[in-house]
């Protein structure tokens, strides 16, 4: 009787869990985590998590003051839940979290650069090592720049919202340590614009992903490829071999109840071989691939508009549930 396919799936990827819900990692031991802004929203919802939520808000009023407006404060409190949430998993996973800098800024070299550094201090504060923690960038041009500047400081990138192979070779190109291709969110853009589903090897988001991996192990960039946003347990399957695969606890499940044979579908010896043509990634080559690119120029802005709606949603959520604990704490005087 063969292995359930996600223990298959570990012997050549490194399984990361694509979600907030801490039990969850509990449930599937991953080897690393990552969260976005959607998850971490998501996790602050839950009653179980409540505590931590409450424990940043009164941390971030502390240090704001009294005065400070609770949407300052609401402000602050993201910044840190995200953290927060983040120690608690490195309780759990071996590897690495990765935290995702303001989606706000996505167009913004000098800030994504200040904002990273302001996460990985409160990390090295916490006396957890730079090697745990990945900071998350959206895959603009001025992101990939950050990711540059901060990678000669020691300080990992996981370089997100990635869409196609120009953003990829700019990523490595500029040193970063990982990035996520998103399988699932370039599938939707094919259907959507064709009308037609597609299985297996033909999924776009598939193609797109073993193309970038495909290229990196050609020349030899240590960037590793993390896919990510997947649809259904046919994707991951035709990407196992991919350096790792951050997947969601529903399709992590599916997997480990699935009996069937895993062949390794990606392979870097093999991909050292390929007649590849090498790209030479300047701005105006990456701007013009872009442009030429519809569905990674559609993407790439919904992901930074969904990411940043996310934070507004959240910095509301947090703002009502200072106001509740304020007047609670008023109440009980």
């Amino acid at each position: 009787m063969p292995q359930n396919l996600l223990e298959q799936l570990r012997k050549f990827t490194v399984v990361v869990a694509d979600t907030g819900d801490i039990e969850a990692m509990e449930q599937f031991r991953p080897q690393d985590a990552t969260t976005n802004p959607s998850l971490i929203t998501a996790a602050a919802q839950m009653p179980q998590y409540q505590p931590i939520v409450d424990s940043v808000l009164k941390e971030a009023r502390n240090e704001l003051g009294e005065s400070a407006a609770d949407q300052a404060v609401a402000n602050l409190a993201f910044q840190r839940l995200a953290i927060a949430f983040g120690k608690k998993i490195l309780q759990i996973v071996p590897g690495r979290v990765s935290t995702e800098v303001d989606a706000r800024l996505s167009y913004d070299t000098e800030a994504t650069i200040k904002q990273a550094r302001a996460i990985i201090a409160q990390y090295d504060a916490a006396g957890i090592g730079r090697n745990h923690v990945l900071i998350k960038i959206a895959s603009t041009w001025e992101g990939i720049r950050a990711a540059e500047v901060l990678e000669k400081e020691g300080i990992h990138c996981n370089l997100t919202l990635l869409f196609g192979l120009h953003q990829a070779i700019a990523a490595a190109e500029a040193g970063a340590t990982l990035i996520s291709p998103f399988v699932g969110r370039i599938l939707d853009w094919y259907k959507k614009d064709t009308g037609k589903d597609f299985q297996g090897a033909d999924d776009p988001g598939v193609q797109s992903v073993t193309r970038i991996y495909n290229y990196f192990k050609r020349f030899g960039y240590k960037t590793v490829v993390m896919g990510a946003s997947f649809r259904n347990i046919g994707e991951i399957t035709e990407l196992a071999g991919c350096d790792l695969l951050t997947i969601s606890p529903q399709l992590l499940a599916e997997l480990e109840s699935t009996q069937a044979d895993l062949p390794r579908k990606l392979d870097a010896k093999a991909a050292a071989s390929m007649p590849i043509e090498k790209i030479a990634i300047d701005k105006a080559t990456f701007d013009r691939m872009h442009a030429a690119d519809r569905m990674a120029t559609d993407k790439l802005k919904e992901g930074i508009e969904g990411f940043s709606a996310a934070l507004v949603k959240l910095e509301t959520m947090l703002a009502k549930r200072l106001a509740e604990l304020e007047q609670r704490a008023t109440a009980n005087v």
